[in-house]
């Protein structure tokens, strides 16, 4: 059986009928598949959770032991029948245990990629490509725009800012989940042995990532020390870097790690000075590797520029439409 036979879109998310199972569903479900432990995909409340022990933990800690119902840890590879449905995770490079979810029925195969890039990053699992016969990708950077340049690179303007304004905090606004994690492995590969000052908010999901990877010399920033940060690293989740909190900090010099720093008018309306090009998800040329390197004769394309990728898609020989899926908003860049 095609999977177009027994997957279907519903308000909730994907469903998948064999298994009786959502894939990432926006609302709480009796039971759900979730690809990473980001907001727009991980929701409190569900009966079930089929996931990585690592999602499963970060979901705790964002929504408490209570967060479900019951929880299902899945090795990467472990094949488990849901319904009459077989489901398999496998690592999507995106963040602290991330997958791809693939289910098969009747014969048939389809892979949810959930949010993924190519890049490497000690903080996850690199992506895997997985046979199937549908690919479900996602396209928030489908766009030849979006061409990331390497982290190192983007790092080494950090560092170099810091040489140049010894005087002046800089203060990076970074997703608390993944990207911020990301950033403390990146600087300690530069040779930055500091410590990176965070924001409260970073807390407890930095303490999280440590039973898995060390991150390096880190401290708070509390009102007591906040004025003796000049020449040091801060890090705040981005909604934090115009708001009254970080004018404690010493001669600020603002920047941002994202994708969308791509975007100069997107830096300038952020009043972001010193923009990074930072991204935890797939940029053009990675996108089309990866329906390449997957090679589904078929290929779904969710949230982000799905008219570009679907296009390339369709001229590269894949049979390739667009799915709109309500409620997945931007939660990691």
């Amino acid at each position: 059986m095609h999977p177009k036979d027994w997957i279907e879109i519903r308000p909730q998310g994907p469903y998948c009928r064999p298994g009786d199972v959502f894939i990432d569903p926006v609302e709480p479900v009796d039971r759900a598949i979730v690809t990473h432990g980001h907001a727009d995909h991980a929701r409190a409340g569900h009966g079930q959770v089929f996931a990585t022990a690592e999602t499963l933990a970060i979901m705790r800690a964002r929504y408490g032991e209570a967060h479900a119902g019951r929880e299902h840890p899945l090795l990467y590879g472990e094949r488990v029948e849901i319904g009459k449905a077989t489901l398999s995770l496998h690592p999507a490079g995106h963040i602290l245990g991330s997958a791809q979810a693939r289910l098969e029925h009747g014969g048939g195969s389809i892979v949810f990629s959930g949010d993924y890039k190519r890049r490497p990053d000690p903080t996850c699992a690199p992506f895997e490509p997985v046979p199937c016969d549908v690919f479900v990708t996602e396209a928030t950077f489908a766009l030849p725009v979006f061409r990331h340049p390497p982290i190192e690179d983007e790092i080494q303007k950090l560092l170099a800012s810091l040489r140049q304004f010894p005087e002046r905090c800089h203060l990076v606004g970074v997703y608390a989940l993944g990207k911020c994690q990301r950033l403390m492995c990146a600087l300690r590969t530069a040779g930055y042995d500091e410590s990176v000052w965070l924001h409260g908010a970073m807390v407890r999901l930095c303490e999280l990532y440590e039973n898995y990877i060390p991150l390096g010399p880190w401290e708070v920033v509390t009102p007591e020390n906040a004025r003796d940060l000049a020449g040091k690293i801060v890090l705040c989740p981005p909604g934090a870097l115009q708001d009254r909190w970080s004018r404690k900090l010493p001669e600020v010099l603002t920047a941002a790690a994202s994708g969308w720093m791509r975007i100069r008018a997107r830096a300038k309306q952020k009043r972001v000075e010193l923009p990074l090009v930072i991204s935890d998800h797939a940029d053009w040329d990675e996108l089309l590797r990866t329906l390449n390197d997957v090679a589904a004769p078929e290929v779904w394309v969710t949230h982000g520029r799905d008219d570009a990728l679907v296009l390339a898609a369709t001229q590269m020989g894949f049979k390739a439409r667009a799915l709109h899926l309500l409620g997945y908003e931007d939660d990691s860049e």
